[in-house]
């Protein structure tokens, strides 16, 4: 189930986003996210653990078909005055998906793996409802500004005091656990401070600040393969045997079912 964020923790997150310069990181995150995602219009997508709705805004834009769950009846309140209904809201756990084996094109944590109990089968979940990509927005546990929030997380308690920050190796073993060697690729972005923000914002795009291990948010997609599992089955024929007898004999045979196998 993990943390689920009261009214106090909603407030003060929405607080956070009326901070321009906050505000230029998310844009910096949403970016980085469909750049590596590249979805299309009229496709569906999945977010889970979508908050007050932000994360999904990129998607609605994009003219995507969007669904986001929430287990805090309080972000999905301020998530449903944003969005309206642009977007389907269910009230709901990461870890136990209400949805059929491959319903979306896409699922998305942005910034939401952090607060679930049972991450690995919060991800196991996402790769069975998704079938094209999955897309997972962590706060990296090597960076700096993580490193500030668990010093001040031993002062004063916030939503953070209840996370588990991942780094990109660590994410990178549960999917191997869960899937083997599939394909996946992540970006990273650095947040310089507000007051370099205009001397090194054009930096952010570089191809070598995007592939800094420390930066402070990461963002990793794992491309989904189909795998396909056989069941033998009894297949009746006929042989001859000395003396002219016919016989039947079973005999096992190969037959590929369509069944998603995690």
């Amino acid at each position: 189930m993990g943390y689920i964020f009261n009214f106090k923790d909603t407030v003060e997150y929405n607080k956070w986003f009326e901070k321009p310069y906050n505000r230029s990181i998310y844009d910096l995150e949403k970016k980085l996210m469909m750049d590596l995602l590249q979805p299309e219009k009229r496709e569906t997508v999945l977010d889970i653990g979508c908050g007050t709705g932000l994360s999904l805004i990129p998607y609605i834009e994009k003219g995507l078909s969007v669904t986001g769950i929430d287990p805090s009846k309080h972000m999905l309140d301020y998530a449903i005055k944003k969005i309206g209904n642009r977007a389907e809201l269910r009230l709901c756990f990461a870890e136990d998906l209400p949805f059929d084996d491959n319903s979306f094109n896409y699922a998305s944590f942005f910034t939401s793996l952090e607060f679930i109990d049972d991450p690995k089968k919060a991800l196991e979940e996402a790769c069975r409802v998704a079938k094209d990509k999955v897309f997972i927005g962590i706060l990296n546990s090597c960076s700096v500004n993580v490193f500030c929030k668990r010093i001040k997380n031993h002062f004063s308690e916030s939503a953070y005091s209840h996370a588990k920050f991942f780094n990109i190796l660590e994410v990178k073993k549960m999917v191997k656990d869960l899937l083997g060697d599939v394909p996946v690729s992540w970006k990273a972005i650095c947040g310089f401070p507000s007051r370099y923000s205009l001397i090194f914002n054009k930096f952010e795009t570089a191809d070598l600040i995007k592939k800094y291990p420390f930066g402070p948010f990461i963002g990793i997609v794992v491309t989904l393969i189909p795998r396909f599992r056989t069941k033998p089955l009894a297949v009746k024929y006929k042989t001859n045997q000395t003396g002219g007898a016919i016989a039947e004999k079973p005999a096992l045979g190969g037959s590929t079912h369509g069944s998603f196998s995690l």
